[in-house]
């Protein structure tokens, strides 16, 4: 079996050398194990126990719950790619160490920097694949998992706002002396929503410097080919500079030129967590009009959590390497131990720094990279102090 696995690793990369074929060999079974472990284990506390909850209580069917566990299995086996990286790289190196291999290979000249290099290169290629997984498989799977067991349980919601829609457009305005401010440009309320018309309609219009519309309508749908908007039996307001009424006008059928943004905002209902990096920013630009602050700094964390999450591989591989050439012996039940005590450090970080980014004490970029970038520092400073 490890003749087999040594000749898939050379057909994969043939230019390695035969010290970095067999460490790399050596890495792939503990990490494959480590990929079933920590997914098992996620798995079971994070989906099993409340689909059995569900199937108890609120009579889910067996095979409904079945679906709903295998669409959860991407987002754990991606957390696990990472902790597996970490077990695996303790592991390896600890055998290495307690079989007196690392003595031999550095009794040959060999560096500690350059026997450790194979676990980096394993790390940074399951780096790869961890993001490619969350970007590909993950988003689609979460979101497919729960439109089914919504379905199932018999509420099911459309993947749109349905009502209370309220959105803000803000924009730069120019004032009465010709300075150029960014402010509220219009108030766009809705009281429902059913996919394709809005109804009961409110538009506040302050593009001209000041309230110079108010729009009332019982429904309006955006029209496509002229890129207007069709209202339907409603008021609009005209209000002089002073603030009285100018004129009212009523109308069963109007079309007026205002933006698609609030259909865009009110279609868009749905989880970071269930969508990938380009669909994030899709929405980041509908919510970059609306003006809103705290959400946009939100969905700029969640951009740069999802680049810099595969990156914990990196991190966890290092760590894990050097941990692993300590002189003693250590089994697989102590580097097991020994992982989780550095995930949950490093995951308490993390959540650290994301609180410190969402309150806006951190940049949205230094709390999703921190963590890494002290993960890689430490690393790095074990390494050379290991090296010595």
């Amino acid at each position: 079996m490890k003749l087999g696995t040594n000749q898939f690793v050379y057909s994969l990369i043939p230019g390695l050398s035969v010290m970095d074929r067999y460490i790399i060999t050596e890495l792939i079974p503990p990490f494959l194990f480590g990929v079933g472990a920590f997914s098992s284990v996620g798995v079971a506390i994070g989906t099993l126990f409340d689909l059995v909850r569900k199937i108890t209580d609120a009579g889910l069917p067996i095979g409904i719950a079945v679906q709903v566990l295998m669409l959860k299995m991407p987002l754990f086996i991606s957390y696990a790619f990472p902790m597996s990286t970490l077990l695996a790289a303790m592991m390896t190196f600890a055998r290495f160490s307690g079989d007196s291999e690392l003595i031999a290979l550095r009794g040959c000249g060999v560096s500690l920097y350059r026997i450790v290099a194979p676990a980096v290169v394993l790390s940074l290629v399951v780096t790869g694949m961890t993001f490619l997984f969350n970007e590909l498989v993950v988003p689609a799977a979460n979101h497919q998992a729960s439109a089914t067991m919504e379905k199932a349980l018999k509420q099911e919601k459309p993947s749109f706002q349905e009502s209370n829609i309220f959105y803000p457009e803000y924009g730069e305005v120019t004032q009465p002396d010709g300075q150029k401010i960014r402010a509220l440009r219009r108030l766009f309320y809705a009281n429902q929503f059913d996919g394709e018309r809005m109804k009961g309609l409110t538009i506040l219009d302050w593009s001209q410097q000041s309230l110079n519309q108010i729009v009332t309508a019982e429904s309006a749908i955006w029209n496509p080919a002229q890129n207007t908007w069709d209202f339907f039996n409603g008021t609009i307001y005209v209000i002089s500079p002073d603030a009285s009424y100018r004129n009212i006008v009523r109308f069963e059928n109007q079309q007026l030129k205002l933006p698609k943004s609030p259909l865009d905002f009110a279609g868009k209902d749905r989880d970071s967590a269930e969508m990938n990096i380009a669909q994030i920013h899709d929405y980041k630009e509908i919510v970059r009009v609306s003006g809103d602050a705290k959400k946009l700094r939100k969905l700029d964390l969640r951009v740069q959590q999802k680049l810099a999450f595969p990156f914990v591989c990196l991190v966890f591989g290092l760590i894990g390497a050097v941990l692993g050439t300590r002189p003693q012996r250590t089994g697989r039940a102590t580097s097991f131990g020994i992982s989780i005590i550095i995930i949950f450090s490093y995951y308490l970080l993390n959540f650290i720094c994301e609180a410190l980014g969402l309150s806006n004490v951190l940049s949205p970029i230094m709390a999703a990279w921190l963590p890494n970038v002290f993960g890689v520092g430490t690393g790095g400073f074990l390494l050379y102090r290991t090296a010595r």
